[in-house]
């Protein structure tokens, strides 16, 4: 396998909240919060064209990498069932998603990173059972052999709640021969909504797979929420190499019953980051999760890349 490029730079950026900036930016109703049945016509591979084609932009104007994520967050057997489609179906769908991010990646004049996107089998907010480990790996192995059989890149589990899924999901990586990033999304207290604390649970997952898991992050949560979890002086700390983070303060429960887009500031939030990586600078994938958008991430790149 080559090098990830985002292991060995300065700064790297990502993408920012997908499925927010599709629903309350382009009035697209997005059911169960699967932006990849998008991928099915002409005008919803446009939008999320035009989506990741913002972020390139950003980062070939700054001199920047970026990694770019694709839209099958809940392109996963479960969820696509509810959404009606079968298994060859959602096969194509994977598929499409990488094949848009390769033809952004061709028109950019800078580095891109193909991810494959993979989200958690449950809620991410509320998780109601937690699968056994043996359970995850073969319920993400449907998803995770597909995107191992394009030109992605990684896989990046996102907005994971627990470790038996994320050891699952690592599981499936080793067995598809994918590189592999495992991002957890954590509460108000920093600690994941299994109850674990952060560096536990990085801890845990790289000690049950021998430390395959190229690095980790955390996403959906704010950057003043994650900073608690984080020991300047624990090992695991750097393991941890990105933040994806949620424009808004409120929590996930808050969040989940918000009728309108708390955005946040995008000044701030750069800031914020700054000051995490005053602290932590092996922090260096960089981008914005639910509430971000192209502005989020364009106020990152100024603050980092001078």
């Amino acid at each position: 396998m080559t090098q990830l490029p985002q292991l060995h730079a300065g700064l790297f950026l990502t993408d920012g909240g997908a499925e927010t900036t599709l629903i309350f930016d382009d009035g697209i109703d997005l059911p169960d919060f699967a932006a990849f049945p998008l991928l099915d016509d002409a005008d919803g591979r446009a939008a999320l064209t035009r989506y990741f084609e913002r972020y390139a932009g950003i980062a070939e104007r700054d001199g920047t990498g970026i990694v770019l994520e694709t839209a099958t967050w809940r392109a996963s057997p479960d969820w696509a069932a509810r959404l009606g489609y079968d298994g060859k179906r959602l096969d194509r769908a994977n598929r499409a998603a990488v094949d848009l991010l390769l033809d952004v990646r061709r028109r950019f004049a800078t580095t891109v990173v193909v991810s494959g996107c993979v989200g958690p089998r449950g809620d991410a907010y509320r998780p109601e059972t937690i699968m056994s480990r043996d359970e995850a790996r073969d319920y993400h192995s449907t998803q995770i052999r597909t995107l191992a059989d394009t030109e992605a890149d990684l896989v990046t589990a996102m907005t994971l709640t627990n470790v038996p899924e994320a050891t699952g999901i690592v599981d499936a990586a080793r067995e598809a021969n994918a590189r592999v990033v495992i991002s957890f999304t954590v509460e108000t207290d920093g600690r994941l909504p299994s109850g674990q604390a952060l560096g536990d649970a990085i801890a845990e997952v790289d000690r049950d797979t021998n430390g395959y898991p190229a690095y980790y992050m955390v996403n959906c949560a704010h950057p003043t929420h994650i900073a608690p979890a984080l020991d300047p002086g624990a090992e695991w700390t750097q393991r941890l190499r990105g933040i994806r983070a949620n424009a808004s303060k409120l929590s996930h429960a808050e969040l989940d019953e918000a009728e309108t887009l708390d955005r946040g500031d995008p000044e701030e939030f750069a800031d914020d980051y700054r000051k995490l990586r005053q602290s932590f600078p092996q922090l260096t994938v960089l981008g914005g999760c639910c509430g971000t958008d192209h502005r989020h991430v364009d106020a990152i790149s100024r603050a980092f890349s001078g």
